[in-house]
């Protein structure tokens, strides 16, 4: 009998695949979106920065005008001691937290909110950015990184700016050693075998003396310990050039 594959044992939430986020620092949300933002405006003091475990951004401490602290993502050139504004009526400076209706088109925007008031969960990684580009009615046009156009309510509050950190990938790891414990911190999978290398009880794919010779594309129906590979993969493959196509059919 065979083993359960890794993306099996992932997906099915096994405790060895499971983030540690007692190790993790901040739980990043917004504040509840209240009077205070929806008709006015709310400053707050940037008092730390925090590198928290659990993201790769940088994380920025925050004193509220009433007495609050809370947690932002940082963007790029922001300072200890800087004021940000939060609400209908803040400026549009980088860090500012706004309503989608309040920011114009062609703004670089992140962290931001899928329904309104669920405090954000949008575009949250090193150096990313979305743009707004249209709006209709009740609803905005945001362009995602992946260049996938979605529709928001235009009452879903976004930061202005790009998320710092976006040269992090620019140092290289230099050795094994730190490369595991970049991932041993939050429990990710590494290294990733290859499933020729395994054998036939771990991997579909495994237990070949010669790796040729079996196709890796599976159906869509196919049962999960064999949905591995190329799934529905319409064709695999080099491309044929639309000159080799021309020659042959002369």
């Amino acid at each position: 009998m065979g083993k359960r594959l890794k993306q099996q044992r992932r997906g099915d939430g096994s405790p060895a695949y499971k983030a540690p986020t007692t190790r993790y620092k901040v739980d990043l949300q917004y504040r509840p979106y209240d009077d205070a933002e929806k008709t006015g405006v709310l400053r707050a003091q940037i008092v730390d920065f925090i590198d928290d475990p659990g993201r790769d951004a940088l994380v920025m401490k925050v004193l509220y005008d009433n007495g609050e602290r809370g947690h932002l993502l940082a963007p790029e050139g922001a300072i200890i001691g800087d004021y940000i504004e939060v609400g209908a009526q803040a400026k549009l400076n980088p860090g500012n937290l706004l309503p989608l209706y309040r920011i114009p088109d062609g703004a670089y925007i992140f962290n931001i909110e899928r329904m309104p008031g669920d405090r954000g969960r949008l575009i949250r990684t090193p150096g990313s950015y979305a743009t707004v580009v249209s709006r209709k009615g009740n609803d905005v046009l945001v362009r995602l990184p992946s260049r996938k156009t979605i529709k928001l309510s235009a009452d879903c509050r976004a930061q202005i700016g790009i998320i710092s950190g976006g040269g992090r990938l620019e140092q290289p790891l230099l050795k094994a050693g730190t490369a595991y414990y970049k991932y041993h911190v939050r429990n990710r999978l590494w290294p990733k075998n290859r499933g020729v290398k395994m054998s036939a009880y771990n991997h579909p794919f495994g237990g070949k003396q010669h790796h040729e010779g079996k196709p890796t594309t599976v159906s869509r129906g196919a049962p999960p310990g064999r949905k591995v590979g190329h799934i529905a993969a319409r064709s695999t493959g080099r491309k044929k050039s639309v000159r080799n196509v021309d020659e042959g059919s002369q």
